[in-house]
């Protein structure tokens, strides 16, 4: 929540929340790999609900800064670009969040350092773990 809080208050100035952050920085990185995702490909990518990435969509969308259109492979498929205002805001925001997170690992040694990459191997093990409710009847 701390680090939601953190990206939300530092990237408002360019117009976005957390979560068409995420949006935005996926979109350019894919766009970088030569990928133009359709919404479900994005919510896939960024592990959000693909009802969440459409309504993110389509308000990034009316902000200017993406692109949705019908691909041409599959009339039901929505692709999504980022305009140039939306690389330009994408590239200044994803500055932003660097800095949060090189503040955020400071206490690890930087971003680059060998225990913020044995804590990431650790996290990712831990958020790997599948998580499955156990009910009242499995309890007995």
């Amino acid at each position: 929540m701390k680090w939601r809080v953190a990206v939300d208050r530092a990237v408002a100035p360019l117009g976005l929340t957390h979560a068409q952050y995420s949006l935005v920085a996926s979109l350019h990185g894919m766009h970088r790999s030569g990928l133009r995702p359709s919404q479900r490909q994005l919510a896939d990518h960024t592990g959000l609900e693909a009802l969440y990435v459409s309504k993110l969509a389509r308000a990034l969308e009316t902000a200017g800064l993406v692109e949705r259109a019908r691909d041409p492979r599959d009339p039901r498929a929505v692709q999504l670009a980022l305009t140039e205002e939306g690389r330009t805001v994408a590239r200044r925001a994803i500055e932003v969040v660097q800095g949060l997170l090189q503040q955020l690992l400071g206490p690890l040694g930087g971003l680059d350092s060998t225990r913020t990459r044995e804590f990431t191997r650790e996290l990712t093990a831990l958020l790997d773990v599948p998580l499955t409710p156990v009910t009242e009847h499995e309890k007995e």
